[in-house]
């Protein structure tokens, strides 16, 4: 039986954390620089954490941001599950259990962020949920996304499998850990760095850049 997109990722919240810095090469910068474009005014932005998981990036922002007010939304309930225990006495952040790319949202927002949530997407709701955010965020607000990109051509995307296959056969993970990290690839559905760009201008950003590219795991920046 092939599973979803929520079955694979419910398996392995009590670990996904760890995993997560084992499975991601650039792990460091991949997400120092997400948090350095995390640029707000404000003590207290608004922050939407879209595909949220165990609020790995939201822990992060409470570093830079410990008076942000962060709603978290994950189709997953036991991946929020951990982030209620990761931010138990936090009293600002908020849970929604639901698939963002259909979500009904009620409010605006200062930032939106995302981390390797959004390639999980058809290439329509891909697009879909770049419009979303852009209404959702305030005059100048930012989004930012750390995802997984398709290589330019067939020969470039089997390079990035390779380099991450060796990676993860050196990282000291169980190869039961390796074995389910590549089944929740096979449900990957990567766009190109550029078709994305397009998109979010597309849906009306005036700034829309790619800030950091490793292999096939990139940042995206972009501004209303």
């Amino acid at each position: 039986m092939e599973l979803s997109v929520k079955q694979l990722f419910d398996r392995v919240a009590q670990d996904y954390d760890l995993q997560r810095m084992q499975l991601i090469p650039c792990f460091d910068d991949f997400y120092g620089m997400t948090l350095d474009l995390m640029e707000s005014p404000l003590d207290s932005p608004r922050i939407l954490d879209l595909g949220a998981g165990t609020g790995l990036l939201s822990g992060m922002v409470l570093q830079k941001y410990p008076n942000a007010r962060l709603t978290l939304i994950d189709i997953s309930d036991q991946m929020l599950e951990r982030a209620r225990r990761r931010f138990d006495g936090v009293n600002q952040v908020q849970y929604v259990v639901g698939d963002y790319s259909k979500y009904n949202f009620t409010s605006s927002y200062d930032m939106i962020i995302s981390s390797l949530s959004i390639h999980h997407l058809t290439h329509a709701d891909k697009k879909h949920v770049f419009g979303t955010v852009y209404k959702l965020l305030e005059p100048g607000g930012h989004f930012i996304n750390a995802d997984q990109v398709q290589g330019r051509t067939p020969d470039t995307d089997t390079y990035y499998r390779q380099r991450w296959l060796e990676t993860i056969h050196g990282s000291g993970l169980s190869d039961e850990a390796i074995s389910a990290s590549i089944e929740r690839r096979k449900v990957d559905i990567n766009a190109t760095l550029e078709n994305q760009l397009v998109w979010l201008e597309e849906a009306g950003f005036s700034v829309a850049d790619c800030m950091y590219k490793y292999l096939d795991f990139a940042v995206f920046y972009a501004q209303k």
